[in-house]
């Protein structure tokens, strides 16, 4: 499963172009709309020169709350930079086995059951990182923990979750 983007509309994309190359493409066009330099978006974002580059080439992503803030910016609703959807059907596609062709629904349902059998402090760390696209840090500010360790139940749950499809769709 591999996720080919259609964020934000006529956006210079060519097929093939995966979801940071989109947005990347997407913040350059908006940018360049607005005849913003690299570096006048960074100043307004707090940013460096360089992270906007990499943002633009795709070679880093934003996290939501940042392209939340490219969107004031820019004035343009979010949806003309990262689509949420797609953001989190990204995030959660490496979590799949290669060659996975199991039905949405039945993806759908069995992530419902995973949630469901994770101990509460899990299902919410992994909730607010996947629906609501908040950051490691964001998180950890939220839980009182440190980064580092939300990092680990981050990594410990995607995890579970491979082992979990695996048997989901060995069964089918």
């Amino acid at each position: 499963m591999n996720i080919k983007a259609k964020t934000g509309g006529n956006n210079g994309a060519k097929p093939g172009d995966n979801l940071s190359e989109i947005i990347g493409k997407n913040i350059s066009r908006l940018r360049n709309k607005l005849n913003m330099s690299q570096e006048d978006l960074s100043n307004r974002l707090f940013v460096s020169k360089d992270l906007v580059s990499k943002w633009e080439t795709g070679a880093r992503r934003p996290d939501w709350t940042m392209i939340e803030e490219l969107a004031e910016v820019f004035g343009v609703p979010v949806d003309e930079i990262a689509d949420r959807n797609e953001l989190t059907v990204d995030e959660l596609e490496k979590c799949l086995p290669e060659k996975c062709t199991v039905p949405e629904e039945v993806l759908v349902a069995s992530l419902n059951d995973f949630l469901g059998s994770l101990r509460e402090n899990e299902a919410n760390i992994f909730m607010q990182r996947y629906y609501f696209l908040r950051s490691a840090k964001d998180i950890a500010a939220a839980h009182g923990l440190k980064e580092n360790h939300v990092r680990s139940i981050l990594a410990k749950t995607r995890s579970k979750l491979k082992r979990f499809l695996k048997s989901v769709i060995s069964e089918m």
